[in-house]
């Protein structure tokens, strides 16, 4: 390991991964529309002399650089971004890219256009020290991770990989883990009247407020490491949706965090005794995972239940402990482990059978907030961690 030679490398393209990064901030992508973002991860790559840049038929981007024949190794970001919100709460312009304090401001900077410039960066540095890695090397851009990884899916059923570092903010420390996320919504059917006349219906609002209470005293299963499973009411849809009139049907979504080895099939059911006990007479309910139908910028199309899986790397795993010495040596400081609060594509890859670890610029208390930021130093370090992490095998 050339951990010297690393960072000297890294710094003497500190410009060009800023500006890199700058430009993918400034570049709007929202979920389904990456194809902006998609061009010029390709270009950066092909500027960085990759051996091979591609895009499959779900619009991810795939970059290559070959190894001498030990575990493939994945490094992964996602290129969507969620909505900028009201640009008037934002200190600086949302969209804007602008570096203030050593700080890069922006929609995506933390998620995860930072993490994405570094790792497309890493494979740059990883060719330039002149000697095959030990595995194969991928760095992968994705599509539409924020409204449910189709793009992760996609790419963990079409390129098989013994191991994978996936972005998100973790402060460059290192995370073996995170809960899942499953997206439920309770139907609530009853009659809708005219408002004036509530006694000739069966207003479903008071089986669901019986429900909603009940999901507070809800046993849930927990886990030493990730704490216990929670669920969020998150969202109510009614129907009709006019105001003089009681609805005939409510729908209400339900934000589940699962530790791992609770699934769907284990939550519906802990769920059936509740929900018969809210029902009011004449009303009737049922509660469902959510499905999603999505369509990328390629026009690629998936059908696929709402949910992220769960994973864990466990502590003692070989690669974990190797890592951790790799990223410290390189990094020179203790780099910890911990895990993720949120969920990640990384959980679409466990289940694959990839072996997944976390390692990513950022604070991860920013994102998706009006002070999202992510700091050029840690771009820079992250991207030498990278490098040592692909080096290492």
């Amino acid at each position: 390991m050339r951990e010297s030679e690393i960072w000297k490398l890294a710094e003497a393209n500190r410009e060009g991964l800023v500006a890199f990064a700058q430009k993918l901030v400034q570049t709007q992508s929202l979920s389904g529309h990456e194809d902006d973002v998609a061009a010029l991860v390709q270009a950066e790559m092909r500027l960085l002399d990759y051996d091979e840049v591609w895009v499959d038929e779900a619009g991810n981007v795939i970059g290559r650089i070959p190894g001498s024949g030990g575990p493939s190794l994945m490094f992964n970001a996602h290129m969507d971004q969620v909505e900028t919100g009201d640009p008037a709460r934002w200190p600086y312009p949302p969209l804007g890219g602008e570096i203030h304090d050593g700080e890069l401001w922006g929609r995506g900077a933390a998620d995860m256009k930072g993490a994405l410039a570094a790792m497309v960066y890493a494979g740059g540095l990883t060719k330039k020290l002149g000697a095959a890695p030990p595995g194969d090397v991928y760095v992968t851009a994705v599509v539409q991770e924020e409204v449910g990884g189709l793009g992760a899916r996609h790419l963990a059923r079409t390129l098989p990989i013994d191991r994978a570092v996936v972005g998100e903010a973790s402060g460059n420390h290192l995370r073996r883990g995170h809960r899942g996320r499953i997206e439920l919504v309770a139907h609530f059917e009853g009659r809708s009247v005219h408002a004036s006349m509530p006694d000739l219906g069966i207003n479903p609002h008071f089986s669901m407020m019986h429900f909603v209470e009940k999901l507070r005293s809800l046993h849930m299963a927990s886990d030493p490491d990730y704490g216990a499973s929670t669920v969020a009411p998150t969202r109510v849809v009614s129907e009709p949706g006019s105001a003089n009139v009681t609805p005939g049907e409510l729908h209400l979504v339900l934000d589940w965090r699962n530790i791992p080895d609770e699934g769907p099939a284990e939550i519906l059911a802990k769920l059936e005794a509740p929900l018969a006990r809210s029902l009011e007479s004449g009303c009737q309910g049922r509660v469902e995972v959510t499905t999603k139908e999505l369509t990328t910028y390629t026009g690629f199309q998936m059908t696929f239940p709402d949910t992220f899986p769960s994973f864990t790397t466990d502590a003692d795993h070989p690669w974990l402990s190797e890592a951790q010495e790799t990223l410290t040596t390189a990094l020179e400081r203790e780099v910890k482990v911990d895990v993720w609060r949120f969920a990640t594509d990384g959980g679409h890859f466990a289940a694959a059978g990839t072996t997944i670890l976390g390692f990513g610029p950022g604070d991860d208390t920013l994102v998706h907030t009006v002070e999202e930021r992510i700091s050029l130093d840690e771009l820079v370090e992250n991207a030498v961690g990278c490098v040592a992490l692909a080096m290492a095998g």
